[in-house]
C-alpha cells in the first residue's frame, strides 16, 4: 500500500481510508535516523501552522522553497509559515527567519496517484543568507541519480509510527534503488534495516552528491518496512520548470539555468 502523511484534515481522512482499503496515502517521518548537527543542512525549512510543524521544504532561492504538493492540498496557504534556520523546534532560536507564503506553484499534481507531487512556494520576503540559512543546489533537467547512489534524507517527523516527533532535525543515510520505482520518482532503501521516512515530514529533501534530487512524497508497506522503497519526487524531472519560476518571479540575483514560461497553477 502507498501511504502519505500530513496532519489532520479532510484530505488526510480520505488518505487514511484509502490506506485501510489498500489504496494510496502520503509519507515522511525519519525512522531509524540520528540527530543532525545543528544547521548542517542550512537549506532545510519547516512548514508550520499555528506554530506547529507539519511538513518539510528546502530553500532553493532567497524567496522560494520547494516542497511536496500534497502538503498544501486543501489548506489555505495564507495560514502557512515557512521557518528557516531552525534546528530544535521546541526552542526559540535566534537563528530563525519566518515568512508567509505569497504564491503557490504546482505542475499537474494528481492527489490520487501522487504524481507530480511537487510545489514551489514563493515567500513574502527575501531570506538573509548566512551560516544557518543557505540556498540548496539542484540538479539540471533530467540529471537523475542511478542505482546504488548514497543519499541523505532529513526531517522533523516522528521517530516511529507510535512515537512522538523529535526535538531536533533528524537525518538518515539511504541508498537509491530502481526496482518498484516509477520513472518520475527517486526511490530509496536502507539495506538490512527497518528505517526510512514516514508520517510528519513530507516535502523534505533527499540530498545525493550534494544536490537536492528528491522531495519526500510517499511510502508503501508501512514506515521503515525494509522491503518497499521510500518514494521521492525526482527534482531533476522538474528542474526547467523550477528555474523558470525563479527567473520570472524571483530575486534578480537568483540563478536561472533554464528559463522558460512557468507552467502549472498559481494561487
Amino acid at each position: 500500500m502507498i501511504q502519505s502523511c500530513r496532519p489532520s484534515s479532510p484530505a488526510l481522512a480520505a488518505v487514511l481510508l484509502a490506506v485501510l482499503l489498500g489504496g494510496p496515502a502520503l509519507a515522511s517521518e525519519i525512522v531509524g535516523g540520528r540527530p543532525a548537527r545543528p544547521h548542517a543542512w542550512p537549506f532545510m525549512a519547516s512548514l508550520q501552522r499555528r506554530g506547529h510543524h507539519f511538513c518539510g521544504a528546502a530553500l532553493i532561492a532567497r524567496n522560494f522553497v520547494l516542497s511536496a504538493a500534497h502538503c498544501l492540498s486543501d489548506l489555505n496557504f495564507r495560514s502557512v509559515r515557512v521557518v528557516l534556520g531552525a534546528h530544535n523546534l521546541r526552542q526559540r532560536e535566534r537563528t530563525r527567519q519566518t515568512f508567509r507564503v505569497q504564491r503557490v506553484f504546482e505542475n499537474g499534481f494528481d492527489p490520487l496517484s501522487l504524481k507530480n507531487d511537487i510545489t514551489v512556494l514563493q515567500l513574502s520576503g527575501m531570506a538573509t543568507i548566512n551560516t544557518n540559512v543557505q540556498v540548496a543546489r539542484l540538479p539540471a533537467q533530467d540529471q537523475g541519480v542511478g542505482e546504488g547512489v548514497q543519499c541523505v534524507a532529513m526531517g522533523w517527523g516522528q521517530l516511529g509510527t507510535n512515537r512522538p516527533p523529535p526535538r531536533v532535525l533528524q537525518q538518515l543515510n539511504m541508498t537509491v534503488v530502481t526496482a518498484l520505482c516509477r520513472p518520475s520518482n527517486v526511490c530509496t532503501l536502507v539495506p538490512g534495516q527497518h528505517a526510512g521516512i514516514c508520517f510528519g515530514d513530507s516535502g523534505g529533501p533527499l540530498v545525493c552528491n550534494g544536490l537536492v534530487h528528491g522531495i519526500d512524497s510517499f511510502i508503501r508497506g508501512g514506515c521503515g518496512s525494509g522491503i518497499f522503497p521510500d518514494t521521492f519526487v525526482s527534482v531533476a524531472k522538474f528542474a526547467d520548470w523550477i528555474n523558470s519560476i525563479i527567473h520570472l518571479y524571483g530575486d534578480d540575483n537568483s540563478p536561472s539555468l533554464h528559463p522558460r514560461d512557468a507552467a502549472g497553477r498559481t494561487c
